[in-house]
């Protein structure tokens, strides 16, 4: 195997791994922790991710290209209006840690419009083909915009992951996901 390949391999494992440990144990989990976790050393934590931000906004960015994998999948399920629902109750459903991560480097002071700039074109025509298939098989307005559904996402990831009532809050998603269905 080459150094490039070990070091894509290491930097992938990383990536997963600070994924795994901030969801059990927060955004404050020590360096050790991930690297213990990814089976590498501290210094190769380091070397691929100099500072705590620039890791958060590492793993944030996956997050994003993850949730693209998902939308561009599920552009090709059978029942559109299925796909896109599902796929907003998952985003949303997994939104706290996204949240977290954005929150942090915020008051880092690095804008997350820098760090999803990479996906942003990627998750967004995904999205924008989920939503439009779900219209043209009627099951969402017509007069819903790509744009909006980002709102809605943006709107009950901050919302329905507060609620700690697990019918309550899928009641309360599934209010919601009217407000996109035809009248």
């Amino acid at each position: 195997m080459s150094p490039r390949s070990d070091a894509a391999r290491n930097r992938a494992r990383v990536l997963d791994a600070a994924q795994q440990v901030f969801a059990a144990d927060g955004l404050g989990a020590s360096t050790e922790q991930i690297a213990r976790r990814a089976g590498v050393g501290v210094g190769t934590v380091f070397r691929h991710f100099p500072t705590k931000e620039a890791l958060l906004s590492a793993v944030l960015a996956a997050r994003l290209e993850t949730l693209a994998d998902d939308a561009e999948r599920l552009a090709e399920d059978p029942d559109p209006g299925a796909a896109l629902f599902d796929f907003l109750a998952r985003t949303v459903q997994a939104s706290g840690l996204k949240i977290a991560y954005a929150d942090a480097l915020e008051r880092a002071g690095i804008g997350t419009d820098e760090v999803v700039a990479p996906v942003r074109e990627r998750v967004t025509k995904a999205v924008a083909t989920l939503l439009d298939r779900a219209q043209r098989a009627g099951a969402v307005r017509e007069d819903v915009a790509v744009g909006q559904v980002f709102v809605f996402i943006h709107g009950a990831s901050r919302a329905v992951p507060t609620i700690t009532d697990d019918a309550l809050r899928a009641a309360t998603l599934r209010m919601m996901f009217d407000g996109l269905r035809p009248r």
